[in-house]
C-alpha cells in the first residue's frame, strides 16, 4: 500500500503533540515528570561514536544540540509510527478514521522505549533497572496510549481539512 507522506506527517506530528499535552498535563496536576528529550538526544549523538548502551545517560558526554535532536527524533518517530498504522489499513482510513487501529499502533508503539531507548540509556529492559520499574512502565504506556489516541483524534481532525 502506498503511504502518502503528507497524510503521515500531519497524523504523526498531531499525534505526538496530543502525547506531549499529555505529558505537560501529568507534569502540571500531579508533578509526574516526563521523559527529558535532550538526554535522547544525547543517546542518538553517541550512537555514531559507536556507543549503543550507557549506565546511564545522565552521566554520558552531553552532546552538541542534544534537546534539539532529542526533540526532532520524537516527532521523526511519531512520523513513523503514523506512516506504519497508513501502511496497516486501507487508503480509506484516512477519510473515515477508526479508533481501534490507532489506538493498536499506539500501544505496540511501547515496545520502541520498552525494547530500545530505556535499555540504551541505562535504564534496562522495559524500566527494569529503575527504582519504580512498575511506574515507568505505566508512564511509558500511558504516554503511548495517548499517542494512539492522538493518533485516532488527528486523523478525524486531519479527514475534515485535506
Amino acid at each position: 500500500m502506498q503511504i502518502l507522506w503528507l497524510d503521515a506527517l500531519a497524523i504523526g506530528v498531531g499525534a505526538t503533540a496530543v502525547m506531549d499535552v499529555w505529558a505537560i498535563a501529568l507534569k502540571r496536576f500531579w508533578c509526574i515528570p516526563s521523559l527529558n528529550f535532550a538526554m535522547v538526544g544525547r543517546w542518538l549523538g553517541h550512537l555514531p561514536r559507536g556507543t549503543l548502551t550507557h549506565a546511564n545517560i545522565a552521566q554520558a558526554a552531553p552532546v552538541r544540540d542534544e534537546a534539539v535532536m532529542g526533540w526532532s527524533a520524537h516527532y521523526v518517530i511519531g512520523v513513523l509510527f503514523a506512516a506504519v498504522l497508513l501502511a496497516l489499513v486501507e487508503r480509506e482510513w484516512v477519510q473515515q478514521p477508526t479508533f481501534a487501529p490507532a489506538l493498536l499502533v499506539g500501544l505496540v508503539s511501547v515496545a520502541a522505549p520498552f525494547c530500545i531507548l530505556q535499555p540504551g540509556m541505562g535504564a534496562g529492559v522495559a524500566a527494569s533497572k529503575t527504582s519504580h520499574p512498575a511506574a515507568a512502565r505505566l508512564r511509558s504506556l500511558m504516554a503511548h496510549t495517548a499517542f494512539g489516541i492522538g493518533l485516532y483524534l488527528t486523523a478525524l481532525l486531519w479527514s475534515t481539512v485535506r
